[in-house]
């Protein structure tokens, strides 16, 4: 989860870099310096996770999803960058990323994009075949959310469904199956994540129309931020439900209001729709998934 646009096109290799400087800028590429985006995808995960094992679900499983986790969004990010890269050079927000300026190569980017996933799959390993079989499906969508952007009017609706993945691979690692509870909890999460990165695109708006992406943002045009406050509805709505029928009480139902606060305070910073308050609100919703992460495991603990 800026530089000016029009730039000349990224030389075919990089140039040489001291080994500090390329280890710089393999972090640069995978977000090291900003967690939000691996943030936003390990809430609803662990969330899944204490669902699974009705509460603490032991230290092998959240370490498993916690490193797998940072990992993927690692390896998400090289892949992104890469299928991205001629048209972030045209985004203010993009054009400095490392495979875009020809910093990192995109050979060097797809390496390591390979090795993270490798060592991810490693971790799911350690746990079971539905687990295993899952993951391939997970890389798919994964995989395949970068280019949605060239064809899908709403691709946040796929990276919803990769962000979400987590949540039916924490059933099948603890219980061996996904059940019908696990999809209820993705589709709601999903609308979490139509919600935020809406958002994000709100802040591209601009340079996305003159270079021809499809994001949401233009898709829903004067009607998005309704679009993104019945989003973050629908996702408290089904998650709340979700709570509900296991009984988490009292102390669950407090983490629910403190994110409807949330989101109320999100609807502030994005109605008039500047750069700022839009990519503001979009880097403050992990609190938001920590929040709701934060009830149920209070509520497993008081239950």
């Amino acid at each position: 989860m800026p530089a000016a646009a029009g730039r000349e096109p990224a030389p075919s290799s990089p140039p040489p870099a001291s080994p500090r400087g390329r280890l710089a800028a393999y972090l640069d590429l995978i977000r090291w310096n900003r967690p939000a985006g691996w943030l936003l995808l390990l809430w609803p995960t662990l969330s899944a996770l204490w669902f699974a094992a009705d509460g603490w679900p032991g230290w092998h499983l959240l370490a498993v999803f916690v490193l797998g986790t940072i990992l993927m969004r690692s390896a998400g990010c090289c892949v992104n960058d890469v299928a991205d890269r001629d048209f972030d050079r045209h985004v203010k927000r993009t054009a400095a990323r490392p495979v875009t300026s020809g910093e990192v190569s995109v050979r060097e980017a797809l390496l390591l994009g390979a090795v993270l996933a490798l060592v991810a799959f490693g971790l799911v390993l350690t746990t079971n075949l539905p687990t295993v079989l899952w993951s391939f499906a997970a890389l798919a969508v994964t995989l395949f959310y970068p280019f949605a952007k060239r064809f899908f009017a709403i691709p946040q609706a796929v990276l919803g469904i990769a962000f979400s993945f987590g949540i039916p691979m924490a059933f099948a690692a603890v219980q061996g199956s996904v059940p019908g509870f696990a999809w209820l909890l993705l589709v709601g999460n999903l609308f979490w994540v139509l919600a935020y990165d809406t958002e994000y695109a709100m802040v591209d708006r601009d340079d996305d129309l003159k270079i021809g992406m499809k994001t949401s943002a233009i898709t829903f045009g004067r009607f998005d931020v309704a679009a993104v406050m019945a989003s973050y509805a629908l996702f408290l709505a089904v998650w709340t439900w979700a709570g509900a029928s296991r009984s988490l009480g009292a102390v669950f139902y407090l983490g629910i209001v403190a994110a409807v606060l949330q989101a109320a305070w999100h609807w502030q910073m994005i109605r008039m729709r500047t750069r700022e308050g839009c990519f503001k609100a979009f880097r403050l919703n992990h609190w938001l998934g920590f929040t709701v992460f934060a009830g149920v495991v209070a509520g497993y603990l008081l239950r």
